[in-house]
């Protein structure tokens, strides 16, 4: 853990990194803007700054680059927030949002947008609501998570068959669509991207991420006690049944709400928290508020990376993966320095 990151330190210290994020990302793409004249862009409408950039580069920062800003950091923060709060009622550090088959439902739901009236908003409904109805087949086979232990392992079994379902589902919608247009339309969605960010999407996404965020902030020390077990949480006075039902809907939520408009966006609910973890600790106090700015930041500057490191854009879900995977390996080859005997 770093040093004296405790407390109160670590969301502070991760918030500043978060507004230095989001002023990078407005700074950079294929128009470069001067850190100095983002920041007299956004302080002007508080202080009243004498103006001293073009209005190009006003146009470009909040009509091109805001909501994609504003994408990125909801999006980022709604999965590592959904991850962290599924390792933590299954007490698997391995458990992200996928293990639910939200994402996949959300994509077959996306696919299917796409398929049947094209891109954009067909897209973002579909995927929502395919989300959602994903979760509510999991809720429904699992018997509504049922108690103890048991429950669990119905849950995530339930996961495993929702999403192969949506799996399915996805591979006829291939086979189904037209290989000139529909077919590369979909294959582009499900990569992951943001470049469709738009203010319209920011309403969209905001107010469910948000919800989940409140839920699961206000469940923290519940979600803490199911460190000990659930036998162990019920007898300290856990509603077990009730946080695992919010905690996991809440979740979902997040999930299909950040598929809706980002398409496929993997491994943040999984390395993220395990990054905070291991830079901040694990007290449940600080510990969801903290993963919450990290996955901002980190969404952020993927996307930035996305969009900058070459002359195409490179999509952002097979991006997360090139940067998730080997970080989760040096944290798993960590772990395992720590456990060997």
């Amino acid at each position: 853990m770093i040093s004296g990151m405790r407390g109160k330190t670590a969301p502070c210290l991760l918030l500043a990194i978060l507004l230095f994020s989001i002023f990078l990302s407005l700074s950079l793409g294929r128009f470069n803007i001067p850190l100095k004249t983002v920041a007299g862009i956004l302080l002007e409408p508080v202080f009243g700054i004498q103006a001293f950039w073009s209005e190009t580069e006003v146009q470009v920062i909040w009509a091109v680059r805001y909501p994609r800003v504003a994408l990125a950091a909801i999006v980022g923060a709604g999965l590592a927030l959904a991850g962290a709060a599924m390792q933590s009622l299954f007490r698997n550090p391995l458990a992200d949002p996928q293990i639910l088959g939200v994402s996949s439902g959300a994509a077959l739901g996306g696919v299917t947008g796409i398929l049947l009236a094209g891109t954009g908003w067909p897209a973002i409904s579909g995927s929502f609501v395919g989300g959602l109805a994903a979760l509510a087949a999991v809720f429904w086979l699992a018997g509504g998570s049922g108690a103890g232990r048991g429950g669990t392992v119905m849950l995530v079994l339930s996961g495993l068959v929702v999403g192969a379902v949506g799996a399915a589902g996805i591979a006829l919608a291939k086979y189904a669509a037209d290989p000139d247009n529909q077919l590369p339309a979909i294959v582009f969605w499900l990569l992951g991207s943001l470049a469709a960010a738009d203010r319209q999407s920011l309403y969209i996404t905001l107010p469910p991420v948000l919800l989940s965020a409140a839920l699961i902030l206000g469940l923290r020390f519940h979600l803490s006690a199911f460190a000990v077990g659930e036998e162990d949480a019920r007898n300290l006075g856990v509603p077990v049944r009730a946080v695992r039902l919010l905690a996991l809907g809440a979740a979902g939520l997040a999930t299909a709400a950040a598929v809706a408009v980002s398409g496929v966006v993997g491994w943040v609910g999984l390395v993220v928290p395990h990054l905070v973890r291991l830079g901040f600790g694990a007290n449940h106090r600080w510990f969801f508020l903290n993963t919450l700015l990290a996955g901002a930041s980190y969404l952020i500057l993927v996307d930035t990376a996305a969009r900058t490191l070459v002359a195409a854009e490179i999509p952002l879900g097979a991006l997360t993966a090139l940067l998730g995977a080997p970080i989760f390996a040096v944290l798993l080859r960590r772990l395992r320095g720590k456990t060997d005997v």
